[in-house]
């Protein structure tokens, strides 16, 4: 096998045209050129240089090797650039995974910019639950992964890993318009007594919250519709099916010109008690200061906190 090593003193020495020239422009001794020089041509099995008066020159295996390794010596150059670059540069794969209620409001306009702000970047997204997203950050399938985290239920999350919270947000009671419950705000969630509700899939945190607080007040939530989109539940309780809990910008998926959902047959009331949402971004605490994710997670937090301002107001 030819070594590396070899191949960038015979580089040098096809282009300075003699070992004490190569010598000087790789800042090592003529002889330690002269033992490489051997030692690539027993790799090679061949003969590179010939005498040529006080000098040397190329063979015609020489002037072939001495092609390759020009190109290979300019391919690893460029590599150590690249790696260097990734200091302070965002580039390169980066693989998110998401649940899916943030996927619509936030990670369009993230995408958009972060390709657009570093064009060296290439993120992939994949959606999922929790439960199957973090044991792939942790094994390295994914580089990040944006989840939920609610106030009556935090998120909890393995050894190794470093979450940043990017925004809170309050968590409303959507009803039909029209609906009983439409005369008080805030509602009171222990005097929802006879409900249908649409939640999110079975053992995430919104499904595992709305049990936790109906539960405390004696109350066997009737859940009969599990999406993992808020936009699906809100479609439920516009046709007046159910009722759900949903983050603000949920109804608006992050879109400040969307007509709000007063206006599409929803309703949306303050809950007592006060519910939160919070959208956090948990990356490898090795991996968390590269720049890629630095730049994910600073995108997302300014996208996010327009959602959130875009969001509508309790009562709407």
């Amino acid at each position: 096998m030819i070594g590396w090593e070899r191949l960038r003193v015979f580089a040098a020495v096809a282009e300075q045209g003699s070992v004490g020239a190569a010598a000087a422009a790789l800042h090592i001794t003529g002889p330690a050129v002269t033992q490489q020089l051997r030692k690539l041509e027993r790799e090679a099995a061949t003969r590179l240089v010939e005498p040529d008066g006080r000098g040397i020159r190329l063979t015609a295996a020489g002037h072939v090797l001495a092609g390759h390794a020009t190109a290979v010596v300019s391919a690893v150059a460029d590599a150590e650039r690249d790696l260097a670059s990734l200091h302070d540069e965002a580039a390169g794969p980066l693989r998110i995974g998401s649940v899916a209620s943030a996927l619509r409001a936030l990670l369009p306009d993230v995408l958009r910019s972060l390709i657009s702000e570093h064009p060296r970047l290439v993120p992939t997204v994949t959606d999922g639950e929790v439960v199957d997203l973090l044991p792939r950050l942790r094994n390295r399938d994914l580089d990040a992964v944006l989840l939920e985290s609610w106030t009556q239920r935090p998120a909890r999350l393995p050894a190794g890993l470093r979450v940043a919270t990017l925004v809170t947000e309050p968590v409303l009671l959507a009803v039909a318009e029209g609906h009983p419950a439409t005369t008080h705000d805030p509602i009171e969630l222990g005097g929802l007594h006879g409900e249908v509700w649409a939640s999110s899939p079975v053992g995430t945190e919104p499904y595992e919250v709305l049990l936790q607080l109906l539960r405390a007040d004696g109350i066997e939530p009737d859940v009969r519709y599990l999406f993992g989109d808020f936009a699906t539940q809100l479609a439920m309780v516009r046709a007046g099916l159910a009722i759900a809990l949903v983050p603000g910008m949920a109804v608006t998926g992050g879109e400040p010109d969307r007509v709000p959902a007063s206006a599409d047959g929803v309703r949306l009331l303050s809950c007592r008690p006060a519910l939160g949402r919070s959208l956090v971004l948990a990356t490898r605490e090795t991996d968390a200061d590269l720049p890629a994710l630095q730049a994910l997670a600073g995108t997302l937090r300014a996208v996010a906190a327009r959602a959130v301002r875009a969001a509508p107001a309790p009562g709407s």
